[in-house]
């Protein structure tokens, strides 16, 4: 099987990018009412130059090439190709610190109603394992130790895992939001 880098050209050592076109209108998001150089990207072209991106090693470099009709191409709406692109991924990545920072929050509120229920659970299992051996003292007990932990899981899934994608994904958004972008007439 091929690498990865052998489906994309090269130059200067950054993997390019290439999207071509036959109007600038197919990079925007039709339903977005803004004028062309302040709308959102087409969620496919977005998906395109973000899914590339991930595919890589993040430290590899990229360039975003579009390709449009040669009298388009050097119009002065073409020129506002590029920072249309990279307001979108700014924002893009706003909105990932805006997740981010609310998903810490919720891990925090949870983790400070969870710490104190388990040790209320544990403390309660202790009192009823001191009961003796009969069968009643003994479920109360091991139930009172699962739901204690239980009460930990979303804490646990918050902090542990549901932040690191959050946080690789606007690291995504911020090197594209960088990215060196040409526009080019089609050959």
């Amino acid at each position: 099987m091929d690498d990865i880098e052998s489906l994309y050209r090269k130059v200067d050592g950054k993997i390019l990018l290439e999207i071509k076109l036959t109007s600038i209108i197919q990079l925007f998001n039709s339903f977005d009412p803004a004028p062309f150089h302040e709308k959102e990207l087409d969620p496919a072209a977005e998906q395109y130059i973000v899914e590339t991106v991930k595919d890589f090693p993040a430290k590899t470099e990229f360039k975003i090439i579009i390709y449009l009709p040669k009298d388009i191409a050097y119009g002065d709406q073409a020129q506002k190709i590029a920072p249309a692109i990279h307001n979108h991924f700014r924002y893009k990545m706003l909105v990932a610190d805006r997740k981010y920072r609310a998903r810490i929050r919720h891990g925090r509120a949870t983790l400070l109603i969870g710490l104190p229920f388990l040790t209320l659970s544990l403390l309660a299992r202790q009192y009823f394992s001191s009961l003796g051996e009969s069968l009643l003292p003994q479920i109360l007990a091991n139930a009172l130790l699962v739901i204690g932990w239980a009460a930990m899981w979303e804490p646990v899934t918050v902090l542990l895992y549901e932040l690191w994608p959050i946080l690789q994904l606007k690291a995504t958004y911020e090197k594209i939001s960088r990215m060196e972008i040409d526009i080019l007439p089609v050959t």
